[in-house]
């Protein structure tokens, strides 16, 4: 159930409710009693997550996976020519 704010047009009295969405707005200011109440809009609330890590590349495609797992593969010399050259890299020359 969201809470919804509201403001009174006579007083400017602002008050919030803890309301189901399907209830009828209120009407009845509870400072001044006059039938002036407005709900105002609001922005809604974030996104909150919450738990052991959300991170960026936890959602990756496929062709990204792919294409990542195939640079990992490929051998590239890292600047080592002795590991390089036993891993059948560009340095085992």
């Amino acid at each position: 159930m969201p809470t919804y704010d509201y403001k009174c047009a006579a007083c400017a009295h602002a008050v919030e409710y803890f309301q189901s969405m399907s209830a009828a707005p209120r009407k009845k200011c509870p400072e001044c009693g006059k039938s002036k109440l407005v709900r105002q809009l609001g922005t809604g609330a974030g996104v909150l997550f919450k738990g052991s890590g959300f991170y960026q590349t936890d959602y990756r495609s496929d062709s990204y996976k792919k294409s990542a797992s195939a640079d990992s593969s490929s051998g590239s010399c890292t600047g080592d020519s002795k590991s390089c050259a036993a891993k059948g890299g560009p340095c085992a020359g």
